[in-house]
């Protein structure tokens, strides 16, 4: 079984208890809308956009087959003592609304202060795209990221922010284009000292 046969097998996941319907009935879904839109899905140039959409939201929403604990599972306590920030900033992300089913595309960064090892580097931008693979808010999105470093772990203090601009509003409704949406939260010892805070706004802007 091929990965593309994978995500759009009729059972049910941990994100999502209920069978998923067929291959053939997502492409029929997708025939309708079409038509909705006022085209005609049996037109030449259309004729094969099921089958492509149906591939692309297998990737466009990869995230609900992807664990966020395996990912952050192993980590690595031989650091020489290194217990400051470890950041990792302008993490491109791609995600979906879940309100309109469109794009909002932009950047995440990420800090925590470690207690007991850190997490391979990678991992956190892999972590990103577990929840950005989703149909998200961009303020659910945020604080998904950051419980998932705070629970998997368990550091002296976390920092998320994303930076993103909405499809949703761009090009539909007020059309504001370049509108920049910006999401937040600090926790443990970031929440509580706003001078780390500003060493964390501070090494974002560096």
């Amino acid at each position: 079984m091929d990965a593309r046969t994978k995500t759009f097998a009729p059972v049910a996941s941990s994100t999502a208890p209920f069978p998923r319907p067929t291959r053939e009935e997502a492409e029929a879904a997708v025939r309708t809308l079409i038509a909705w839109a006022g085209d005609d899905p049996t037109r030449e140039g259309l004729l094969e956009t099921p089958g492509r959409v149906t591939r692309a939201y297998g990737e466009f929403f990869a995230g609900y087959e992807q664990d966020a604990r395996s990912i952050l599972s192993k980590t690595f306590k031989e650091v020489g003592g290194y217990d400051d920030i470890v950041l990792v900033k302008d993490i491109p992300f791609s995600s979906h609304c879940e309100h309109h089913m469109v794009p909002f595309v932009g950047r995440a960064h990420i800090a925590y202060l470690p207690h007991d090892g850190v997490v391979g580097l990678s991992k956190l931008a892999r972590l990103v795209d577990v929840f950005a693979l989703r149909l998200q808010t961009q303020e659910n999105l945020t604080a998904q990221i950051i419980d998932a470093i705070n629970e998997n772990l368990g550091p002296r203090g976390a920092a998320v922010m994303l930076e993103a601009e909405h499809m949703c509003m761009s090009m539909r409704g007020v059309r504001a284009h370049g509108a920049s949406t910006v999401t937040h939260r600090f926790t443990g010892v970031f929440a509580e000292d706003r001078v780390e805070q500003d060493r964390f706004f501070a090494m974002i802007k560096r």
